[in-house]
């Protein structure tokens, strides 16, 4: 596998990042052109709302597609680092941390990693802040 640094760790799927996104933006903007020209011409407009309620249902589902496996993958993020805290220093990570520092902490070395989140928690580090502090890259190839 490429190595990873700051520049190349940002991961996208195509077909749903790119594809999916113009379909769905395409579609929902034809449904709201319809929906108006039925109301504007006083024909179809049942049909006009249904397709554009089918529309936001399915754009809400597909965000929701997105974030729920984030949200599973930060809870998992969140107990591996915590484990792997613990490890190396017998300690937990700080529970002042945010869920989005600890994502970032996950890409620091095993020598960096307990200075880096003393250090995150004492100057509230944004979590790209983190990641350009990293020196030595540990690379996350499962995430997308």
């Amino acid at each position: 596998m490429k190595n990873q640094d700051y520049k190349s760790h940002v991961r996208v799927h195509p077909i749903y990042h790119y594809v999916l996104s113009v379909l769905l933006l395409g579609t929902l903007v034809t449904t709201i052109v319809f929906m108006v020209r039925s109301i504007n011409q006083e024909e179809n407009i049942l049909l006009s709302i249904i397709l554009f309620l089918m529309m936001m249902i399915i754009v809400i589902v597909a965000v929701f597609l997105r974030l729920y496996p984030l949200k599973a993958q930060d809870r998992a993020i969140r107990a591996e680092e915590n484990l792997r805290s613990f490890v190396l220093t017998g300690q937990l990570l700080d529970s002042k941390l945010s869920i989005s520092q600890v994502v970032a902490l996950r890409f620091a070395d095993d020598k960096e990693f307990p200075e880096l989140s003393k250090r995150a928690v004492a100057e509230n580090l944004k979590p790209d802040d983190i990641k350009k502090a990293i020196q030595n890259w540990r690379a996350d190839h499962n995430r997308i």
